[in-house]
């Protein structure tokens, strides 16, 4: 069993009172991703909203492209792109051209989508997500292998041909997020791989198990990847709660948040104050702690999967000061990573 080792989710979001330009942040953020590739991580992940008032990253694959430009190794992905929000033509095209940039590095990671504004905004029925998301899978293999592909947002108009066609033949792999039942069935029967989160261990065990299930059920064989992405936070000091807890605490309030911000205007606020309960519930959500202990942690996921894993280390944090973001992923690099990948290798011999 061996283990791949990303880095993200890079959202651009404006942490309240930060002051540095969006310029700044965008530059920083690629800067990371060119760190994790030199440091040896095998990934990077963006993550897609749109209309937020801390302008979380709305456009996924020109933020793909640039960061292609600054690397040459690694894996980019995005985590998740909201297929049923985009015309699919466009993105087989986009798509397809930034695979290219990359050398055939890019991994499509597709989600549904949940927000009623985006939809609303972007003219997309929410209750049409699932066949939406069905039709643009066919229509992005399609095209990549050459084939003559429907037009239009429902694949009703004339057939087209693709061009250009990207870096590999048949394109990105695509991978499906998601965490119902269902979600994970229709990743198991349509996808090149499943992208958990939110799951401990034992819940990731369960999950991998009903991939399986589903495949062996379609009669479906060969590659499928088993992905998960959780916070990490790795420290060598005793106060690595006291740093993170603010811009952990951010991240997940603020999915809370923009269901209900509708059409918010001005700068973005910070969360209310956190009860006890509250905050050993948030502490709970995230894998923390010295690099031995984390790669701990990392290696139950490896083990609940049964086989081969990409974990994304979700280690980008707004708001976090520069000097300690760079600090954090180059302890995990720098420790975490060879402790996990010294421990898969125990793993795989045992």
């Amino acid at each position: 069993m061996s283990i791949d080792l990303g880095f993200g989710l890079i959202t651009c979001q404006r942490y309240p009172g930060d002051d540095r330009s969006d310029t700044e942040i965008y530059a920083q953020a690629i800067e990371l991703a060119a760190q994790a590739e030199a440091r040896g991580l095998d990934s990077v992940w963006v993550s897609e909203h749109h209309f937020v008032d801390d302008g979380y990253l709305p456009s996924l694959l020109p933020m793909c492209a640039a960061i292609a430009a600054r690397t040459s190794r690694v894996l980019i992905g995005t985590g998740l792109l909201l297929a049923p929000l985009h015309h699919p033509l466009r993105l087989a095209e986009d798509a397809a051209v930034t695979d290219l940039i990359a050398g055939g590095r890019l991994v499509l990671g597709l989600g549904l989508g949940w927000r009623d504004e985006e939809f609303d905004a972007l003219g997309v029925p929410l209750a049409e997500r699932v066949p939406r998301l069905l039709g643009t899978i066919d229509v992005l293999r399609g095209a990549w292998r050459g084939e003559l592909v429907p037009g239009g947002q429902r694949q009703e108009g004339p057939a087209v041909a693709v061009r250009p066609r990207p870096a590999r033949y048949g394109g990105p792999p695509l991978w499906i997020g998601g965490f119902s039942a269902a979600a994970i069935r229709r990743a198991a029967r349509v996808a090149d791989g499943f992208m958990a989160t939110e799951v401990t261990p034992d819940a990731l065990a369960g999950q991998v198990a009903t991939v399986r299930q589903e495949r062996e059920a379609s009669g479906l064989s060969g590659p499928f990847t088993i992905s998960v992405h959780l916070p990490v936070f790795a420290w060598d000091g005793p106060d690595a709660w006291e740093l993170i807890r603010d811009h952990h605490r951010y991240i997940a309030w603020k999915y809370d948040d923009m269901e209900t911000a509708r059409a918010r205007e001005g700068d973005p606020q910070p969360p209310p104050p956190l009860t006890a309960a509250e905050e050993d519930a948030l502490r709970s959500s995230i894998v923390l702690g010295t690099p031995a202990r984390v790669a701990e942690q990392i290696d139950r996921y490896r083990r609940a999967a049964g086989g081969d894993l990409h974990f994304v280390a979700r280690l980008y944090f707004p708001g976090l000061p520069w000097d300690l973001q760079r600090r954090a992923l180059d302890l995990f690099a720098g420790e975490v990573v060879p402790a996990v990948r010294k421990l898969a290798g125990a793993g795989s011999d045992g």
